[in-house]
């Protein structure tokens, strides 16, 4: 389907099933907590599911916006922090109601009065909370990756189509990333249209640098913390023992697999290919025109820290995600793009007439100097930003989902490009894990030519968490 028609399906309205509201897992008393309550000046009611590290810049946010009622993550101590937060920021707001906290997103889900939801879990709980969160008639606002699979994503499309719901997926570079120094607003933005507006001619080749992953020593096995449901924080994953060792690459957290670290282990992450590939391949994409559909081929060379076999890793109290890496997307259109461990983070756009980089930092080359003089039509940059004006600033990403939630039109982050763009990255896993070239068809979005690589558009989820859609 085109952009063109999602729009139309996301701008028609439907009705979904909510489900019965549901007491708290914890909770102080039943009196305390105001279910049902209307929001403060008839803002959505908000329900935020995880509540760790990466909660801090996201939950805040969407306040600004919204009225939480209650919060939800598997380890206590995130739980009674993300609460504790909530109630610190909406008092100062005159709004002292208690806020519901729960163990299991299913009993948040099941809350008549919540409109809409933060996922900002694991990334390998993403597509479960997000499905059964539009099943529930909630609009979603989900941190990236929002895919651990390339099935994953097909899933999701289906049921955002079925149900209708505003979708946006965490991926700011898309709204509101500017200069250090504070002069360049909305740098990303304006590299795709430099590039989609013709000025740097045929584009040939985008680079992805993203950097590479880090290692650790042997992790030993350790006691589950009374605070942490291990069970259900494995999810979908295989059931392993819990490891902790001592402090590594991070300052903030130990050697393990889980919180921040859960990024290391393709058990539950694509370490950095959908850490900051979510970021810069989506912005390469977008810049090819290529955002709506996907390569040709994909291959490449990668370094793991642990053996592999069959793409497997054999070692499991070690990190396992690539290290370093090179890996080339081709495109029917003849231009290819690179997602490189080297060089320097960023996105690299070079065409016939020229060359643009750009970060969360600068946006330079001669096209950009030529901005002066003959800056971009406005008309490019909403056409881009689906219809709205770019607004550009801290919250800019927030603010685009909730006008969206009011309007129900097309959040700048949708589903269905990042989609298109978490295939590449997965398909850049694939491809360094089993060491051969991938043949992919962006139409059928297949694996083509090899059987045993198509197998990998998917994989087994633990009994009791599986995704239970056909696509």
């Amino acid at each position: 389907m085109s952009h063109r028609s999602h729009r139309r399906e996301f701008l028609q309205t439907s009705t979904a099933m909510l489900a019965g509201a549901a007491m708290p897992y914890w909770f102080t008393s039943a009196s305390s907590l105001a279910l049902g309550r209307q929001s403060v000046n008839d803002r959505p009611v908000l329900g935020c599911i995880g509540t760790g590290d990466r909660w801090n810049a996201v939950g805040p946010n969407a306040m600004e916006f919204s009225d939480c009622v209650a919060v939800c993550d598997v380890d206590r101590q995130h739980l009674e922090k993300g609460r504790d937060r909530v109630k610190g920021i909406q008092s100062k707001k005159g709004n002292d109601a208690e806020i519901g906290m729960y163990e299991d997103y299913r009993k948040l889900l099941d809350r008549k009065d919540i409109q809409v939801v933060t996922i900002v879990t694991t990334d390998h709980w993403h597509s479960k909370i997000a499905i059964e969160a539009m099943q529930a008639g909630k609009d979603v606002y989900c941190e990236k990756p929002l895919t651990l699979t390339i099935l994953e994503g097909k899933q999701i499309i289906k049921v955002l189509n079925e149900t209708k719901r505003v979708f946006q997926v965490g991926t700011q570079q898309r709204s509101e990333m500017s200069a250090n120094d504070g002069k360049v607003q909305n740098q990303f933005l304006k590299a795709v249209a430099i590039a989609r507006s013709g000025r740097l001619g045929k584009i040939n080749k985008v680079t992805c640098g993203i950097n590479g992953a880090p290692t650790s020593g042997e992790i030993p096995v350790a006691d589950i913390p009374a605070h942490l449901n291990w069970d259900m924080w494995l999810g979908q994953a295989p059931m392993t023992p819990y490891l902790q060792g001592a402090s590594g690459n991070n300052k903030s957290y130990p050697e393990s697999r889980t919180h921040y670290e859960f990024r290391w282990w393709y058990e539950y992450s694509g370490g950095k290919m959908t850490d900051w590939g979510a970021h810069h391949v989506d912005i390469g994409m977008w810049a090819l025109g290529m955002d709506s559909s996907g390569p040709v081929s994909v291959e490449g060379t990668a370094e793991h820290p642990v053996p592999f076999e069959n793409g497997m890793p054999t070692i499991s109290n070690r990190y396992n995600v690539a290290t370093k890496f090179d890996v080339t997307a081709k495109f029917a259109n003849g231009a290819d793009l690179l997602i490189t461990s080297e060089g320097d983070n960023g996105v690299l756009i070079e065409g016939s007439e020229g060359r643009i980089f750009v970060n969360r930092s600068k946006l330079t080359g001669t096209p950009v100097d030529d901005l002066a003089s003959n800056p971009l039509p406005e008309s490019l940059l909403r056409e881009l930003y689906k219809g709205k004006e770019p607004k550009g600033g801290r919250n800019a990403h927030m603010q685009n989902f909730f006008d969206c939630v009011k309007d129900r039109g097309l959040p700048v982050s949708d589903v269905y490009s990042h989609h298109r763009a978490m295939t590449t990255c997965h398909l850049a896993n694939i491809a360094i894990r089993l060491g051969k070239k991938i043949e992919w068809d962006p139409k059928t979005e297949q694996i083509i030519n090899d059987k045993d690589a198509a197998k990998w558009i998917g994989r087994e989820q633990r009994k009791g968490y599986e995704i239970n859609i056909s696509v």
